[in-house]
């Protein structure tokens, strides 16, 4: 896949993200730092500026799938932007149209569409209605000799126990991120609302699947964006396309800038437990602020911990993520 196949599907994931003409000012902003956080990491300029190009529809679906005459470049567009528009939950019926008209400008059939669909279905929904309580985060036997995970039910949970089950979500969907699946990346974030829930029930408190998303959302780690921000490095670093379908084991030196996820999970798990200490009291500035300076400190655990994020992401099949995010 070249740099203009690249940016094709990156501008139609893009579209993707606005279909429902609803992103608020906050997650625009956090896309556009994205698309600028992309083109500074790869060194192009034009991925930098892609955000605004499809923002003042400069560019246009149809000039993006034009590009990619490649059968599995289309599908990949298609898979990409299905998981977009279920990123934050159940898509609305502008981003059903919307689909809807990408498959038939890309020329799909329904049966290399079906699975996508039905296993991002699966796992929206589970964005919007998580299973809580959630099970425990099971890891190897190797990891669970240093980092044995806690029991959300249990109220007054240690802290060094909180800090074991944040860091066993950590390496799980650091784990994800490098699945070169499409839908592997949207596991993540059902995954952090799970965790986030335990936390609040450690500490007696008990908040719905809409108030954990906020408390998300107001860290400043947007959902739409989050989810593009996944995709778009492993787009961009080659692991999606040619290494779609295959194992995790010969990623190499690919994995290297990548778990991101790793960071963004901690830094969120660490704020959550400073937040319910707190009673719940910091306003959204402050929120965000202790966010950001978590997130620091969690990039430098995050190359500490890459081995057992690569050996975790060698074990994981779709029925055992679909099995650790619905709870079973």
């Amino acid at each position: 896949m070249n740099h203009d196949q690249q940016k094709a599907i990156l501008t139609i994931a893009l579209f993707a993200a606005f279909a429902d003409g609803k992103k608020d000012d906050r997650e625009r902003e956090q896309i556009r730092q994205l698309a600028e956080s992309l083109g500074s990491d790869t060194g192009t300029q034009d991925i930098a500026k892609l955000y605004q190009d499809v923002l003042l529809k400069r560019v246009s679906v149809d000039s993006a799938t034009i590009l990619l005459d490649d059968q599995s470049h289309r599908q990949l567009a298609y898979e990409m932007a299905v998981c977009v528009c279920d990123a934050d939950g159940i898509q609305t019926a502008t981003e059903r149209r919307f689909l809807d008209d990408l498959k038939v400008a890309l020329g799909l059939s329904a049966e290399q569409i079906e699975q996508v669909e039905y296993e991002a279905g699966e796992l929206a929904s589970l964005v919007d209605n998580p299973a809580f309580p959630a099970t425990v985060v099971t890891l190897s036997s190797q990891e669970k000799a240093s980092s044995e995970p806690v029991i959300a039910a249990v109220a007054n949970v240690p802290e060094a126990e909180l800090d074991k089950m944040i860091l066993n979500y950590s390496i799980l969907n650091g784990a994800l991120e490098l699945l070169p699946q499409s839908w592997a990346s949207m596991a993540i974030i059902p995954l952090q609302i799970k965790m986030v829930y335990r936390i609040g029930k450690a500490h007696g408190v008990e908040l719905d699947t809409g108030h954990i998303k906020e408390f998300i959302a107001a860290a400043g780690v947007g959902l739409t964006s989050q989810y593009l921000e996944q995709f778009g490095r492993k787009l961009l670093g080659g692991l999606l396309g040619k290494m779609a379908g295959k194992t995790v084991g010969g990623i190499g030196s690919a994995a290297t800038g990548m778990a991101f996820s790793f960071a963004t999970t901690y830094a969120l798990g660490q704020a959550a437990k400073r937040y319910y200490v707190g009673g719940r009291v910091m306003n959204s500035n402050i929120l965000r602020d202790t966010f950001q300076n978590l997130l620091g400190p969690a990039k430098q655990l995050q190359t500490q911990y890459l081995p057992q994020i690569q050996q975790k992401a060698s074990t994981l099949d779709v029925t055992q993520v679909m099995s650790m995010v619905r709870g079973a």
